[in-house]
């Protein structure tokens, strides 16, 4: 088969497995919160994730036609829009469950998540550093603290939210985009080392986290206090079966697991689905994975690469995190599962990484030329 051949085959995957994950999350928005709005014909909750739905499609389509050199010119201004809305957050956001997270702006139909733009706009101004250094330059400390600032500034707005997950599923889609793209693993031991140090320390100093700890640590000692909504989310898990119960007979989503629409969807999804939805969840996510690396390996421009490795991680790392939560692997954190869970911002952030892995697929065969730092190799052993 041609590489252009390959390239549409695996344009079709990325796609197959977008629509085929937001139609399951349709599905499970409706069923999960269905229940909690009876009597109503179409209740609002659903309504909304596929009025998000349909949004996110058109925003898609928009960032696929783009050329990808709009978004390497207009990263660093996307990005410092980001800031201006993550402090504009901290001063004018809604409060809810003790975090300042929302932005209403008059005029908007939704509540803006900036989180969710945080992280998009950081991995694309990170993947346009690195797409404009010379390959010599890939271990300069230079180069490190260039990106450092770029992504200290919107991890410490979010910690002060407070918005531990965000932040650290940030730093999770940075490290990736700077490994695919060529810097030596001795350059990058010790950012990983200050990212640990600080979420240790961030753990220590913030009670709500330690919290989560403790329920993570022991969830059925603290089945009534941190554990709780882990063990329901295990009690999930065990009802589903391998088959599940049917779906609208799951009975977790009515008051005994908070965030089923949202967090904790794909606890949902395996009580009604079962093990054979959960796995076709996980396949979906492994074969989107899968196509947008090979995008990037094919790609022949810098940014091209770079930028297919950032969309790729901002939808995988994300799930990989979620799906790890849910099922006890890692400490409760608030964390969304692309396209399945409740919430525009999401959706939204979501259908422009897929639109613009799309773009970089169709552009894989075209060179132009760049200082671009990242080569096949290092996407081959990433």
């Amino acid at each position: 088969m041609s590489d252009a051949g390959a390239t549409r085959s695996l344009d079709g995957a990325v796609v197959l497995s977008a629509l085929g994950l937001t139609a399951i999350g349709v599905l499970m928005n409706y069923s999960t919160t269905a229940a909690l709005e009876i009597g109503q014909a179409l209740p609002p909750l659903a309504l909304r994730h596929v009025i998000g739905v349909a949004v996110a499609l058109v925003c898609g389509v928009f960032a696929m036609r783009a050329p990808l050199r709009t978004w390497e010119r207009f990263a660093v201004p996307l990005w410092g829009l980001t800031v201006v809305l993550l402090v504009a957050t901290l001063v004018f956001g809604t409060t809810a469950n003790g975090a300042r997270r929302w932005l209403v702006i008059p005029g908007v139909p939704v509540a803006i998540q900036v989180a969710e733009l945080a992280k998009f706009a950081t991995a694309l101004v990170v993947a346009t550093l690195l797409a404009s250094v010379p390959p010599k330059q890939l271990g300069s400390w230079a180069l490190l603290q260039r990106v450092a600032v770029f992504v200290a500034i919107p991890v410490g707005l979010l910690l002060l939210q407070p918005d531990f997950g965000s932040a650290v599923m940030l730093c999770a889609v940075v490290g990736f985009v700077l490994f695919a793209g060529g810097v030596p693993l001795r350059v990058l031991v010790l950012p990983v080392l200050t990212v640990a140090a600080g979420a240790a320390l961030y753990i220590t100093v913030r009670p709500y986290a330690a919290a989560r700890v403790r329920g993570f640590v022991d969830p059925w000692q603290n089945a009534h206090a941190e554990g709780f909504q882990l063990v329901q989310s295990f009690v999930a898990f065990g009802r589903g079966g391998a088959f599940g119960v049917g779906l609208g007979n799951g009975l977790q989503k009515l008051s005994y697991l908070p965030e089923a629409h949202t967090d904790f969807i794909l606890s949902m999804v395996a009580e009604e689905m079962g093990l054979a939805g959960v796995l076709l969840v996980l396949g979906l996510f492994a074969a989107l994975c899968f196509a947008g690396l090979r995008i990037a390996s094919r790609a022949r421009q810098p940014f091209a690469l770079l930028v297919a490795s950032a969309c790729t991680a901002l939808i995988v790392v994300p799930a990989i995190c979620n799906a790890a939560v849910v099922m006890g692997l890692v400490p409760t954190k608030g964390l969304t599962l692309p396209f399945l869970s409740h919430g525009t911002n999401s959706l939204l952030c979501s259908a422009l990484a897929v639109g613009i892995l799309l773009r970089a697929g169709r552009d894989a065969g075209v060179t132009q030329p760049s200082y671009g730092a990242a080569t096949s190799r290092s996407v081959a052993r990433a």
